[in-house]
């Protein structure tokens, strides 16, 4: 079995903005936070897990020099229809790389752990296997080749929409880690 690790950075981060309209859209990706950017803190986990590929879909603003050269960076143009076209443009990539397996974090959350990447990725059953914590689902969420064509195209949803269709596709794994994602400077400042 291939796996990838693919990482959601592209959408405009407008709760983070706020009514500010000098922050270009995606800039919350690019804080610095105790010496690296936010989508740099995200990223890590996904390398450390040892997967076969590890991709991060940026769209909003321009990534390359804040991740590592080790990974792929691929560029969604239509990151404003919402999460979903970024979901696809990495599983695209994945299935022509010849992947079985894509596990799904975001770039705005930095507290995933290199074991969580890895106990979702070599998961037992699939083909839907979301990380639990404390019993409640989170990323990464690992989606084998079989149910990409079911996801979604546009729109903010990924997985969850074809979970709740589907209940019996899906597994759980309890994982260790903050699955909280960095929406708002106030969750920045709690994080940092």
């Amino acid at each position: 079995m291939s796996v990838a690790a693919v990482i959601l950075a592209a959408g405009g981060g407008s709760r983070f903005n706020g009514d500010d309209r000098t922050t270009p859209p995606g800039a919350k990706l690019l804080q610095i936070v105790k010496g690296r950017a936010l989508v740099a803190w995200a990223t890590a986990p996904a390398l450390e897990a040892g997967l076969d590929d590890v991709v991060v879909v940026a769209g909003a603003i321009e990534l390359r020099y804040v991740v590592p050269d080790t990974v792929v960076l691929l560029q969604n143009d239509d990151w404003i229809d919402g999460q979903a076209t970024s979901l696809r443009v990495g599983l695209e990539w994945c299935a022509r790389r010849g992947h079985d397996t894509a596990v799904i974090g975001l770039g705005d959350m930095p507290g995933l752990t290199s074991d969580a990447w890895r106990t979702v990725a070599t998961a037992p059953r699939g083909p839907i296997v979301f990380a639990t914590y404390d019993g409640r689902r989170g990323h990464p969420v690992r989606l084998d080749a079989e149910v990409w064509p079911r996801l979604p195209t546009k729109g903010d949803e990924g997985a969850r929409s074809v979970a709740r269709l589907y209940p019996e596709l899906v597994q759980e794994v309890p994982c260790v880690g903050d699955p909280a994602d960095i929406d708002t400077r106030d969750d920045l400042q709690r994080w940092s």
